[in-house]
C-alpha cells in the first residue's frame, strides 16, 4: 500500500497586469485622490460612483464581437443572458448615467468620479491591466468656457497632486482641424481618415519621415513588421506636413494664426479655429499662464471617441528607473470633447466635455522622480514582555487610540530584539515599554524611532537637535499620551 501523494499547491503569483500595493504606493495613490478631488468639489463639480460593472453594449467601440465581447475589456455573461463587462473608463458609465437620468439632473451636469478601471490589453512596463483614474467632467453645454475650466481646472489639479511650475503642459488641439483637413482634400473612406490619423498620432516618436511612409504606402520597421500606410493624395499629405510643422512654443494665439496661414483647413477646420479660440479667450480671462497651456496641432486623442477639442497633460518633470537611467513617461492625463457619447443612449446631440488624471500612473511618475513624500506613518507600537501584564499593555494602547494617535499591541511571540525590529518596519514613530519596573513605579519608557532613523541616515548634524531629542526616554505613566506627541510632531527634520 503506498502513501497518497499529497495535494498540488497552487503557485503564489499575481495574474499579469495586476499589481500589488502596500502602504506607501497606496497611501501616494490616495493623497493624489484627495487633493485633486478637493479641487474639482471647490470648482463646483458634485461626486458621482457607478458600478465596476457595465452591460457590455454600453461601451460601444469596445465590443468587436458580439457573440463575446471580451477583446479589451473583461466581459462576462449574466444568468439573463446579457453580457456585462468591467468598465474600461469612467466616461462610459457618465454617459450611460446621464442618459438614464437625464430628466432629473442639473443642466448642464458637472461631476467627478475616481476608482479602478480595467482594460483587457497586453502589459508591460507601466501598463497595467488595472489602474485607478480621477475624471471630471460636464454634460450639456457646447460653450468653450466649458473646455477651458475643464483645461485649468486639470492645471489646478497637477498643481495639487504635487507638480510645480513647469513640471507638466497641457497641450490642446481639436479634431476638426483634421476633419476640415481631410474634407478638404477629398478624404472621404473612413478607414483611410483613422489610418492616417494613427500614423499621425506616432509624429512625436517617428518624426515627419516615419510619418510620411505611414501617410503614402506604408512603412517596414526596425523589428521588419510592415504596416499599411494610408495611401493618401501627395498633396493633402503636404498640407499635413505644413500643419505639424505650425506646433511652436510660441503663445496660444501665435499658434492660432500659424495654423491658419497653412490653409486648406475647410470648414471644420475653420470652425475648429474659432472654437480654439474661444478657449483662449477663456484661459485668458481665468489667468492661466502660456506654458502651463498650449495649442498643438500634433495631439491626436481618441480617435474614434473625441468630436472636438482634446486635451493631453505630459509631464516634463525628470524622471529615471531603478538603475538610475532616464525615462520618458509622457502623458499623465487627457481629456476632450465627446459630443456623441451620450446620443449613443438617446439618439439626440448632448454635448459633453472632460478630463481624466491617470492617478497610477501620476504616482509612479513622482516616485520615478525621487518625489516620494514622507514614508507612510505607521503606528506607535506597544512591546509586550510578560503575559501577566497583558491589562497594561490594553490600557495603554486604548489610551493612546482614544487621543487620536495610531497604535498597536504587538501580537506576536517573539522577544523584544524582534519586536523592536517590527517597530522598525512598520514605520512606527515610537515604541512604549512597560516593563515590570516601569509598571511598579508608575513610569513608562519611549523609544523615540524616527530619531534613530535620522541619525542612522545621517541626516541630523545639529547637536543641540540631538540633546532634545533623547533616543529613550523614561516619563511617568500619565505622560504617556503628551511625550509620543511631541515624539510625533516634531518628526518632520530638516
Amino acid at each position: 500500500m503506498t502513501d497518497a501523494a499529497p495535494p498540488a499547491r497552487p503557485e503564489a503569483r499575481s495574474p499579469r497586469g495586476f499589481a500589488d500595493r502596500r502602504g506607501p504606493d497606496v497611501a501616494a495613490e490616495r493623497r493624489i485622490v484627495a487633493r485633486v478631488t478637493e479641487v474639482y468639489e471647490r470648482w463646483g463639480f458634485e461626486p458621482l460612483e457607478t458600478g465596476a460593472f457595465e452591460y457590455a453594449d454600453a461601451l460601444g467601440k469596445f465590443l468587436p464581437d458580439a457573440d463575446r465581447p471580451n477583446e479589451g475589456v473583461f466581459a462576462l455573461q449574466d444568468d439573463d443572458d446579457q453580457w456585462m463587462a468591467l468598465r474600461y473608463d469612467l466616461t462610459a458609465p457618465l454617459a450611460r448615467f446621464a442618459a438614464q437620468n437625464w430628466e432629473t439632473l442639473p443642466k448642464p451636469y458637472r461631476r467627478y468620479a475616481f476608482g479602478p478601471v480595467w482594460r483587457n490589453e497586453k502589459p508591460g512596463p507601466g501598463r497595467f491591466r488595472e489602474f485607478v483614474q480621477c475624471d471630471a467632467d460636464t454634460v450639456g453645454s457646447d460653450r468653450p468656457e466649458a473646455d477651458a475650466e475643464i483645461i485649468a481646472m486639470a492645471c489646478e489639479g497637477l498643481k495639487a497632486a504635487g507638480l510645480t511650475e513647469g513640471q507638466a503642459v497641457v497641450r490642446v488641439s481639436n479634431r476638426k482641424l483634421f476633419d476640415g483637413l481631410f474634407d478638404a482634400g477629398g478624404v472621404t473612406d473612413p478607414v483611410q481618415r483613422l489610418t492616417a490619423l494613427r500614423a499621425i498620432d506616432k509624429y512625436d516618436r517617428l518624426g515627419w519621415e516615419g510619418v510620411a511612409a505611414l501617410l503614402g504606402e506604408g512603412r517596414l520597421d526596425e523589428s521588419g513588421d510592415y504596416t499599411k500606410g494610408a495611401r493618401l493624395p501627395g498633396a493633402v499629405a503636404d498640407t499635413i506636413r505644413a500643419f505639424l510643422g505650425s506646433a511652436s512654443e510660441g503663445t496660444r494665439s501665435e499658434t492660432l494664426n500659424a495654423i491658419a496661414r497653412v490653409g486648406g483647413l475647410g470648414a471644420a477646420g475653420e470652425a475648429a479655429l474659432n472654437e480654439l479660440s474661444g478657449i483662449d479667450r477663456a484661459l485668458n480671462a481665468m489667468g492661466v499662464d502660456q506654458a502651463a497651456v498650449r495649442f498643438d496641432p500634433t495631439i491626436v486623442r481618441g480617435l474614434e471617441y473625441y468630436t472636438g477639442a482634446v486635451f493631453e497633460a505630459e509631464l516634463l518633470l525628470e524622471t529615471t528607473d531603478e538603475k538610475g537611467r532616464a525615462v520618458r513617461f509622457g502623458s499623465i492625463g487627457g481629456g476632450g470633447r465627446y459630443d456623441d457619447l451620450v446620443a449613443r443612449f438617446t439618439g439626440e446631440a448632448t454635448p459633453a466635455t472632460g478630463f481624466s488624471f491617470g492617478v497610477s500612473r501620476l504616482a509612479s511618475a513622482l516616485r520615478a522622480a525621487g518625489r516620494n513624500e514622507a514614508a507612510t506613518r505607521g503606528p506607535v507600537v506597544v512591546i509586550v514582555f510578560d503575559e501577566a501584564d497583558m491589562q497594561h499593555y490594553l490600557d495603554a494602547v486604548a489610551e493612546l487610540r482614544r487621543a487620536g494617535i495610531a497604535a498597536e499591541l504587538y501580537l506576536g511571540r517573539a522577544g523584544m530584539k524582534a519586536q523592536m525590529k517590527y517597530a522598525d518596519r512598520r514605520g512606527a514613530p515610537a515604541a512604549v515599554m512597560l516593563g515590570g519596573n516601569e509598571i511598579a513605579v508608575g513610569q513608562v519608557t519611549i523609544k523615540d524611532l524616527d530619531a534613530g532613523r535620522a541619525l542612522a541616515a545621517g541626516l541630523v548634524d545639529n547637536e543641540a537637535w540631538k540633546a532634545a531629542r533623547p533616543g529613550q526616554q523614561t516619563v511617568a505613566r500619565s505622560a504617556l499620551v503628551q511625550s509620543v506627541r511631541v515624539i510625533i510632531e516634531g518628526s518632520s527634520i530638516s
